[in-house]
């Protein structure tokens, strides 16, 4: 990959699970996680060094409420957040 991104999650508005795919463009220390709408980190689904390439995380959000929630990638100097609907 050229540059940093992150897809929106598939399928969406999902139950319960769900799939992130996101892009790094050069090594680098990676994090993922998945806030509420209030802030607050419900899950990190990545927190680690990863090596450039393209990569795809399940989200299980069986123990969660339907709602609205934010997932957010920082990678390098970069910050990528997008939004997904879970409809139980």
């Amino acid at each position: 990959p050229v540059k940093y991104s992150l897809d929106q999650n598939y399928p969406n508005p999902f139950n319960p699970s769900t799939k992130i795919v996101y892009s790094v463009a050069q090594p680098s220390q990676v994090k993922l996680v998945v806030t509420n709408i209030l802030g607050q980190v419900v899950e990190t689904l990545v927190d680690e060094f990863r090596s450039a390439g393209t990569f795809e995380v399940n989200f299980n959000a069986e123990n969660l409420s339907s709602g609205l929630y934010i997932y957010s990638l920082e990678a390098g100097s970069v910050s990528i957040s997008k939004k997904m609907t879970l409809l139980k």
